[in-house]
């Protein structure tokens, strides 16, 4: 029997397999009980193209807990106004497995209001 983080990352790993095949930038996310993480990923080069996560400190000043819908709403604009500032409108939505609920959605419907195309 496989537990709930073996599904998940069983599940995460078809979803970049897939992606890879597009060849476009990934968004990729992280999240834990305590702050949600979101990266910018350029598989041909393997690099970071941008970050944001609720461990920043200009967000922190503007939330009172990192694990919210309203944190993960901030972390998703700021993706995009990084992404926007490097260039990038198209990507491909990576949520690690995690179900699309909640802070995942918050994160993903911010990031497509403030101009990343999915």
């Amino acid at each position: 029997m496989l537990n709930l983080k073996e599904k998940r990352v069983r599940r995460s790993l078809k979803t970049r397999k897939r992606i890879s095949e597009l060849n476009v930038i990934r968004l990729s996310i992280h999240r834990t009980n305590l702050h949600i993480y979101a990266q910018l990923i350029d598989n041909k080069n393997n690099k970071t193209i941008a970050s944001a996560s609720t461990l920043e400190p200009e967000i922190r000043k503007g939330i009172s807990s990192g694990s919210n819908i309203t944190a993960a709403a901030l972390i998703g604009k700021r993706i995009a106004e990084k992404g926007k500032e490097c260039g990038i409108s198209n990507i491909a939505f990576d949520r690690a497995g995690y179900k699309y609920h909640g802070r995942v959605r918050a994160l993903a419907d911010a990031a497509r209001e403030n101009g990343l195309k999915f």
